[in-house]
């Protein structure tokens, strides 16, 4: 008979769905918010390229279950679900809201199907509707990492209704429904941990309901047992046994779990949960208000806050206390119901019985009773207990509604609270739909949470908007004047205002408020992991200062001081050291940290860039690959390793080169230095076409690129389209107008190609303007000085130009012809030179460009080196910092070499040539 009573109607079943998507439709429209952030954005475990083992291995927010910073909150089934949004739709939050949305569907026609096992139809329907509009759901429903709850309800209820076909004909005992209950329960505990309460709702409902026991009877049944005036019953003993079975299964799943958090309970500070840190009696009495605190949301959720941590609820700290007055009247009233449940039979305190059960049970393990949680209310654990408040409103409901004179006003009091909440909630949607929004209307409620101002401070940071963002951390230090963390924030955003001085007083604050090391006591477990940041935020400031590296060094030795496993600290210090060129004890602390996290990407190519430092590339190479290993997508490993790929000179490593820039351009489309070291490729292949489209995609994208105008032009030089090249020159020199190579280049061009001599000799000029030992314009200037037929001055700056390099062959041999042609000309009148023979030792200098064009080529390579950032209680992500870094020209191949002889002997055939018009020829 309650199997069939348990049906669910299509059209009540369309009804729910109407009444969540009339509430929820604009939940679509949100953001991730909150601690979405944590869980989605910042998580790796939903990329596909992270092993699905991770899931198992790792907390809710994709931190390994061994450190001592995770929370200890194991939810692989959910984490799942988050990376089967990731696969169909990255980070577009609708999916994820949408999902949540169908996931709290299910839970109200399931929790529909519970209600008719205890209420007749229509008051089932009144739940179910109840609990569908309830406001406080939003948290939940809306709050993306609120799936844990939705998740874990569907198998909780699940889980309780097979137990309920576990009693056969003649109270025998159904063995397939307990062992699909065994298996539902732990399947909800994988996506919450209160999916295990659902044990004890199995075990009061197999005694008190399905066995129809109640308190005296089972007090009796115990005093006659126990004077030995009788047995025990046989269908007790089924119900003993039955409990057995479920009570075992429990007590093996509590022993996984504990042996998943490694027996270590979760680090909180005082801030996350005030209460729990303080003495007696303060945390009796605060922890016991907190349950009316929880109550009375159930009962007016008009003021709901997405953080109830720090001062939001001021401790208990005397039985003198008001507030003492709501407690003891809610205890009150609950131990009357629950004397009514368990004293009398009847349906009636079987229902109260078992919503009761779900208030209770469910809460407990956020109520402190058993440990220490990270929050003092949070909304979205009611979620379950809610479900306890429908089943007895509605039983309420039934009561008054059943009495001719109450009737009508029990409806309109119903129509009026089920309209107000879903009114209620489609507005507390829009609340979630950014950062902002959310803690902005959380301040609202609650202005002595210092956390709230900080959160709102990060969400203008976010988005840059520094000055009003200050303003709220600022107000946090007012509001907590001992919470490190906004100290930090305001330090931060100082510093990001470019207010060194005041960043640094910030930091100091924060760090003299750092507990003081106690002898013999552990200071890890003393502290939030993060607070000990401040170390490293001060430090990264005060080493921007060359004169204060010792002293950034010093911060870093002492965080690490204090936290041999402090990860960051090594990573930080590695990179310091790196600056101060002590690359040898820059490896000591990156081989440390990976002694800490051989998973991390970052930390490997880290150390490959120590072994550049080393002039180690081949060991640098192998970190490189490392790092792709364990992140293929690792942007800087694929830039850089390709680049140490390519000045190897080792053609064999081309194509892997290639394929490894050609991916990071992938990652970085808009990132012009990816398309010139492919350009850069392309010229060392003699893929002369193929290296003009990287050059020209690079200036597309940023076309003051130094490197890639010259390249470019160079390019165009070589393969004889020297005219093509003068307006990259052009572009060139308007950027960088002192660029001796470019314009050493440009004369050539003018001199050779256009005849321009003027032109030509403004160049040369402008370099020795520049450079007034600049050899080869120098030399330059005096073939056109020869041009001009000026052999006086032609004469005394070859002169000049010797003294400069008086070991250079040519130059003697140019002297003499011009010292020959002068005194030749004392002899007699000497015929014009032919026009069309017009000739610039400039050719001297290409043929040097071309032996130093690795040189040349390699002037904007960069090295970089990635450092993660530093977080107080801000949010962040993990970022790179580029040093640019002149590159020596590398060794080349045989092949190259020969190539450089062909254009050497080039050059000196256009040599002779000069030769030849300086000889009259």
């Amino acid at each position: 008979i309650l199997e069939k009573m348990a049906d669910v109607s299509l059209k009540e079943a369309a009804l729910i769905v109407g009444v969540v998507a009339a509430c929820y439709w604009n939940s679509l429209f949100c953001g991730f918010v909150f601690d979405d952030v944590s869980a989605i954005l910042d998580n790796k475990d939903l990329h596909p390229s992270t092993p699905l083992t991770n899931l198992f291995q790792n907390d809710f927010w994709g931190t390994p279950m061994s450190e001592e910073r995770s929370h200890k909150s194991y939810r692989p089934l959910t984490v799942l679900t988050f990376r089967l949004n990731y696969l169909f739709s990255e980070l577009n939050a609708v999916s994820y809201h949408f999902l949540n949305l169908v996931f709290h569907v299910v839970v109200c026609i399931v929790f529909l199907k519970v209600c008719k096992l205890f209420l007749d139809n229509r008051s089932s329907i009144v739940a179910s509707l109840l609990f569908a509009v309830h406001p406080i759901h939003t948290e939940a429903v809306t709050g993306v990492v609120g799936r844990a709850e939705l998740l874990s309800s569907i198998f909780f209820l699940a889980a309780f209704l097979s137990y309920t076909k576990s009693k056969g004909p003649d109270n025998t005992i159904v063995w397939t429904p307990i062992a699909l209950t065994v298996f539902l329960v732990a399947v909800a505990t994988l996506c919450k941990e209160q999916g295990i309460t659902v044990v004890g709702i199995c075990c009061v409902y197999e005694v008190f309901i399905a066995q129809g026991y109640t308190l005296p009877l089972l007090l009796d049944t115990a005093i006659q047992i126990l004077r030995g005036k009788g047995s025990i019953p046989f269908s007790m003993l089924q119900t003993l046994l039955k409990l057995i079975v479920l009570m075992f299964s429990t007590l093996l799943l509590v022993v996984i779990r504990v042996q998943v958090i490694q027996s270590q309970l979760p680090v909180f500070t005082r801030f996350d949960n005030p209460a729990a840190v303080s003495p007696s009696p303060a945390r009796q009495l605060t922890f016991n208000y907190l349950l009316p605190v929880n109550a009375w949301l159930l009962l007016n959720p008009s003021e709901l806050c997405c953080d109830w941590t720090m001062g939001t609820i001021p401790l208990v700290e005397s039985l003198l206390d008001v507030r003492n007055v709501a407690t003891l009247t809610f205890f009150c009233f609950l131990g009357s119901l629950i004397v009514f449940s368990l004293r009398y039979p009847g349906d009636s305190s079987k229902t109260v019985l078992m919503a009761l059960c779900l208030i209770v049970l469910p809460f407990i393990p956020a109520s402190n009773l058993f440990f220490p949680v990270g929050f003092v209310v949070a909304e979205r654990v009611l979620y379950v207990p809610s479900m306890g408040f429908c089943i007895l409103v509605a039983h309420g409901w039934k009561k008054l509604s059943n009495k001719s004179v109450l009737r009508k006003i029990s409806w309109v009091c119903l129509a009026a609270v089920l309209f107000t909440h879903a009114l209620k909630t489609l507005h507390r949607n829009w609340d979630w739909e950014s950062e902002y929004t959310l803690f902005m209307s959380a301040l609202k409620v609650n202005k002595n949470n210092a956390k709230l101002w900080n959160n709102v401070g990060h969400a203008l940071e976010n988005e840059k908007n520094f000055e009003r963002a200050l303003q709220f951390f600022i107000q946090a230090t007012q509001v907590q004047p001992d919470d490190i963390g906004a100290h930090m924030n305001v330090g931060r955003t100082y510093k990001n205002l470019n207010k060194t001085k005041e960043a640094e007083e910030s930091y100091m604050i924060a760090k003299s408020l750092m507990p003081q090391i106690i002898p013999g006591k552990k200071y890890a477990a003393r502290v939030a992991p993060n607070h000990l940041n401040v170390y490293i935020n001060l430090a990264n400031l005060i080493r921007a200062n060359e004169s204060r590296l010792e002293e950034a060094d010093q911060l870093y030795r002492q965080a690490i001081s204090m936290r041999p496993d402090f990860k960051q600290a090594y990573i930080s210090r590695g990179e310091l050291l790196l600056k101060m060129n002590k690359p040898l004890k820059a490896k000591e602390a990156y081989l440390r940290a990976l002694e800490l996290d051989r998973t991390n990407a970052d930390l490997w190519y880290n150390l490959a860039i120590v072994y550049i430092e080393l002039k180690d590339p081949t060991e640098a190479l192998k970190n490189f690959n490392r790092a792709l290993e364990l992140n293929p997508t690792h942007k800087l490993a694929l830039f850089n390793s390709a680049l140490l790929m390519q000045e190897s000179g080792d053609a064999r490593l081309r194509p892997e080169a290639k394929q490894r820039l050609l991916h990071y351009v992938k990652e970085e489309p808009q990132d012009a230095n990816g398309y010139f070291n492919l350009g850069m490729l392309a010229m060392d292949d003699k893929k002369d076409s193929e290296a003009e489209a990287w050059m020209k995609k690079a200036i597309g994208l940023q076309p003051n690129f130094r490197s890639a105008l010259f390249n470019l032009a160079l390019l165009y030089s070589q393969t004889a389209k020297e005219l093509m090249a003068l307006p990259v020159l052009e572009d060139l020199l308007r950027y960088y107008p002192d660029h001796t190579k470019g314009l050493i280049l440009k004369g050539d061009i003018l001199m050779n190609q256009k005849k321009d001599i003027v032109g030509a000799k403004k160049c040369f000029e402008k370099i020795l303007e520049l450079d007034p030992n600049n050899v080869q314009g120098k030399h330059n200037l005096c073939v056109v000085y020869f041009e001009e037929r000026d052999l006086i001055k032609a004469e005394k700056c070859l002169v000049e130009t010797l003294a400069l390099a008086p070991h250079e062959e040519y130059i003697h041999r140019h002297l003499s012809i011009v010292r020959s042609k002068i005194a030749s000309l004392s002899a007699a009148e000497q015929p014009s030179l032919p026009a069309d023979r017009t000739v610039s030792a400039a050719a001297e200098e290409k043929k040097n460009s071309f032996q130093n064009l690795k040189e040349v080529k390699n002037e904007q390579k960069t090295t970089q080196t990635t450092v993660d950032n530093n977080k107080g209680h801000s949010k962040s992500k993990e970022q790179t910092e580029k040093n640019s870094v002149d590159k020596e020209a590398p060794k080349k191949s045989t092949k190259e070499i020969k190539d450089i002889e062909k254009k050497r002997v080039a050059a000196l055939k256009r040599l002779e040539e000069i030769e030849r018009i300086l000889n009259g020829e």
